[in-house]
């Protein structure tokens, strides 16, 4: 077995990183200076939807979750290798959530002692989702593993529809009366990020956990010892079945980034494995390895650059570069050029580091 970190996963992990760290921006910003049919449905893609739905910038998240599902089955096995005990990787991986979760409150402020806080993270969420999944890698054969899978599916399926709300009843999916609010509102401490429930709170993260185990099932695939090319076929009609799986239960439970609906997490599951496998074929496959070097660079410093943007401040350097030169551009222009070159200025801080091979590792 190769244990090797897969080229292909930082590639996507850092085209993932792209939208976050100025991509979504830039091409919100082209819409508004050439303002044509084609940009305005790729700037529509940029944004999140509000409920119900899907667009591009939805995936960010999941995919970025998933990712770090694939990796786990590599740096198992490799840990095992080094002669690390089980107890050991279990101990690594209760500190990489504790680590997450605290790092997922410093992102949002901690430190400003401003409260109420909000605890509830991204990088929390992904800290506990990821690392519940991976003790149940480390601990449970796979039958048991892909039964929880649908378990928590079916089942979080069941207790949205079915428990009911005081005052509101059952089934109400809105995102105010829903159980997701309400259980946020009895038990989640601080403030939330949006008025009536927080994305990232205590119901939605069961769900999340499923998208980190599809993550470790497919990492399961890649690190066999079988042909690369049947991996990619299993791969690709597991990503078929996942995104019609989604988009027949979207019929009754619809897709949802915000609750994190079961058909969301096989749906941005299934986009997930087919990008996943896009990128496994054309750079661990075929060898067509030097395009994705600007997307690597990112994806190996990914959780560096999501916390660098607000804590060391890089529009700084990127206004005091770029601030004057954009004066000299005409109006539609200027908002092009600097949402291009804060990306620019982001990728240089993230070479600097690669060439230092300064990696911040969780």
């Amino acid at each position: 077995m190769n244990n090797q970190r897969l080229y292909s996963v930082d590639a996507l992990r850092g085209f993932d990183m792209l939208w976050i760290m100025g991509g979504a921006e830039f091409i919100v910003a082209l819409h508004k200076w050439l303002n044509t049919d084609f940009t305005a449905a790729l700037a529509t893609q940029m944004e999140h939807v509000p409920w119900h739905g899907f667009h591009f910038y939805d995936i960010i998240f999941p995919l970025f979750l998933f990712l770090a599902g694939v990796s786990f089955p590599f740096s198992y096995q490799k840990r095992m290798q080094q002669g690390q005990r089980r107890q050991q990787i279990v101990g690594h991986i209760v500190k990489r959530m504790v680590v997450l979760v605290l790092l997922g409150m410093l992102y949002n402020g901690f430190l400003s002692f401003e409260w109420p806080a909000r605890y509830a993270s991204v990088l929390g969420r992904i800290g506990i989702a990821y690392g519940l999944a991976a003790l149940m890698a480390v601990y449970w054969p796979k039958k048991i593993q892909y039964a929880v899978f649908g378990s928590i599916l079916l089942l979080y399926w069941a207790v949205l529809m079915l428990v009911p709300v005081p005052g509101v009843g059952t089934g109400i999916l809105t995102p105010d009366k829903s159980l997701v609010a309400y259980v946020d509102q009895l038990l989640l401490p601080g403030r939330f990020y949006f008025e009536h429930y927080d994305p990232e709170g205590i119901l939605s993260t069961f769900p999340a956990i499923a998208t980190a185990q599809l993550g470790i099932f497919c990492g399961f695939i890649l690190h066999k010892n079988s042909g690369a090319y049947r991996k990619v076929f299993q791969l690709s009609v597991l990503a078929v079945a996942l995104i019609m799986g989604g988009l027949i239960w979207n019929l009754v439970f619809p897709i949802n980034k915000n609750i994190w609906t079961s058909s969301f997490v096989l749906f941005a599951g299934g986009l997930s494995v087919a990008l996943l496998t896009l990128f496994y074929l054309i750079i661990d496959v075929w060898n067509l390895k030097k395009w994705a070097f600007p997307f690597a660079v990112i994806g190996m410093n990914s959780i560096t650059i999501y916390l660098a943007q607000p804590i060391l401040g890089l529009y700084t350097p990127h206004q005091f570069f770029f601030a004057g030169i954009s004066k000299y551009l005409p109006g539609g222009l200027q908002e092009t050029f600097m949402t291009f070159t804060y990306m620019i200025t982001c990728w240089v801080f993230l070479y600097f580091l690669y060439r230092k091979k300064i990696f911040l590792k969780v």
